[in-house]
């Protein structure tokens, strides 16, 4: 009775935090479909009265808000970042995890220390290398820098050390090259820490503004967050187009983390078991 009891609490514990997370984003998202008038009513309302999609329309014919060029540099830079990152992180973790050579552990210790150095301190330098590389004001700023990040190698490594050694000596013994190994062993294996890895590039990609403030000059290559800013004027702001076009944002999200969630939570819970 008592177990019942407190799983019950814990069921409603839960789903009270749950609507209090969730509401401002509803609350957004049905805003989205209201028209101006009654967005800044006297007295708000959560639900729409009357369903518009004017909100989305503007941003559509609107040619200076160039909505379908933001989200295509969007995709393009958090697919391609994506992919760069789930390919160094799950080598370099795994040459961490299951290969010893000398220096290992400072080389780990060196990867880890950069995790306390704010953004703010290494955009100067990168800045300075991705102009002098010839790369500013390109696509190519916004993928190439944070493609490989240290907690990804560290979660790769962590997640990599409890698939045992014998099923990589037997491999060896057999055969395999390190190349065949890594494709038909770690990969299959480390599904779960590459859909995290995967979950969380895209959505620092996707949500990223302070860099692509940086290294962004072209409206026409403005990513989707850099496009919701110019919503926002010194003397005006259209409030319902900047809540339709942040609607439009969480969508990609919200149906990367449904694909790969039951291997998220899989990579979350097993990392870090064995050290």
């Amino acid at each position: 009775m008592k177990k019942k009891r407190a799983s019950f609490l814990t069921h409603i514990f839960a789903i009270f935090w749950v609507l209090f997370f969730l509401l401002p984003v509803l609350y957004v998202v049905f805003s989205a479909f209201k028209s101006r008038s009654e967005l800044f009513q006297h007295i708000p309302t959560f639900f729409p009265r009357d369903w518009t999609l004017d909100n989305f329309k503007r941003l559509i014919d609107n040619p200076y808000f160039m909505t379908y060029e933001w989200i295509r540099n969007s995709f393009i830079v958090a697919i391609a970042s994506t992919v760069v990152a789930v390919v160094i992180n799950t080598m370099s973790g795994y040459a961490l995890a299951k290969f010893r050579f000398k220096g290992d552990t400072i080389i780990l210790i060196v990867i880890l220390s950069t995790i306390m150095l704010p953004l703010e301190v290494i955009m100067v330098p990168i800045a300075r290398i991705i102009r002098t590389l010839g790369l500013y004001n390109t696509l190519w700023a916004l993928i190439i820098p944070p493609a490989a990040t240290p907690a990804g190698i560290f979660l790769m490594r962590q997640f990599l050390l409890t698939i045992p050694d014998d099923l990589i000596e037997s491999a060896r013994i057999d055969g395999a090259s390190e190349w065949r190994i890594f494709r038909s062993i770690i990969v299959p294996n480390a599904k779960p820490a590459i859909a995290t890895i995967a979950i969380f590039s895209f959505m620092w990609r996707w949500n990223d503004y302070v860099w692509p403030l940086i290294a962004i000059r072209s409206p026409s290559r403005y990513t989707l967050q850099l496009g919701i800013s110019t919503l926002s004027g010194e003397y005006t702001t259209d409030w319902a187009a900047l809540l339709a076009i942040s609607t439009i944002s969480m969508i990609p999200m919200l149906v990367v983390f449904l694909i790969f969630q039951r291997n998220f939570v899989q990579g979350v819970a097993e990392t870090g078991m064995k050290g």
